[in-house]
């Protein structure tokens, strides 16, 4: 399982980062810790990755992906954090070793930087925010 965070500006741009340890851009959020829900493990990440304590809201996405190569099959969250204020923001710390950098992406952006399979839940994502609902999704596909 992993749990990821729906971060965005007052533009509407979400913030991705992005990794030391591979090429593809990110949301924030990683792994969930053994004895941790996927809440504890979004909250965690927040700190971890952009040194804030934030209280994520609702989820907004549940995404089933199915094994690869080399992976098991998984399930990932996105939660809604909520929009940044400019002082939040400007408090944005990452860690050396693990981020690289951060930006704020609007939707071209975010799915020229994304993977297709995350491009995919962010966009389902910030679809369930605008309209008040949770998505179920198999693959980064709706399924209802």
């Amino acid at each position: 399982m992993a749990a990821g965070l729906l971060l965005t500006d007052p533009h509407g741009r979400v913030l991705l980062v992005e990794p030391a340890y591979k090429a593809s851009w990110e949301i924030p959020g990683r792994c969930v810790e053994a004895d941790e829900s996927p809440y504890q493990a979004a909250v965690r990440e927040c700190r971890e990755e952009l040194g804030l304590t934030l209280t994520p809201g609702r989820l907004l996405v549940m995404d089933w992906v199915p094994p690869q190569p080399g992976r098991t099959e998984g399930v990932m969250f996105v939660f809604d954090a909520g929009t940044l204020t400019s002082e939040q923001t400007d408090r944005i710390v990452l860690p050396p070793t693990e981020l690289r950098s951060w930006s704020w992406c609007d939707q071209p952006a975010a799915h020229e930087r994304l993977p297709a399979l995350l491009a995919r839940r962010v966009a389902a994502a910030r679809e369930a925010r605008g309209h008040g609902f949770t998505r179920y999704l198999e693959n980064g596909l709706p399924v209802t």
